[in-house]
């Protein structure tokens, strides 16, 4: 069970990403997606999940239980090839509905300070 005293909590990245062209490249082709001046607006999840992930894993929930609830992303700047970005995470929301953990992970990708896209991730751990 997720202890109640994380949510609120914010993991700031510790590390950059570079955007190179062909990561979006191979991200937009499996969407079938033949514009990459820009990244495709779920191309995000590819930066924020691996964080997300590691969050939730250190709060002691069980991964392998895990279903996915819903996912939005809110696009403040297009990511293009050459951008420098990181990762903050935080815990937005934990509920137990009948016996199942629902959990609300927002992550932020920054450029500098600025942030460039925030995504939110409801999992649902299966009792």
């Amino acid at each position: 069970m997720l202890n109640p005293d994380l949510v609120g909590r914010t993991v700031p990245g510790t590390t950059s990403t570079t955007i190179s062209q062909e990561s979006i490249d191979a991200f937009a082709r499996s969407l079938g997606e033949t514009n990459t001046e820009v990244a495709p607006p779920t191309y995000a999840i590819t930066i924020t999940l691996e964080q997300s992930q590691s969050l939730l894993q250190s709060s002691g929930l069980d991964w392998s239980r895990v279903v996915h609830g819903d996912q939005r992303f809110v696009i403040h700047q297009p990511l293009v090839a050459g951008d420098v970005v990181r990762c903050d995470s935080t815990i937005e929301s934990a509920r137990v509905v009948a016996g199942n953990e629902i959990v609300t992970v927002r992550a932020d990708l920054l450029k500098e300070s600025e942030c460039v896209v925030s995504t939110w991730s409801t999992l649902v751990f299966r009792a």
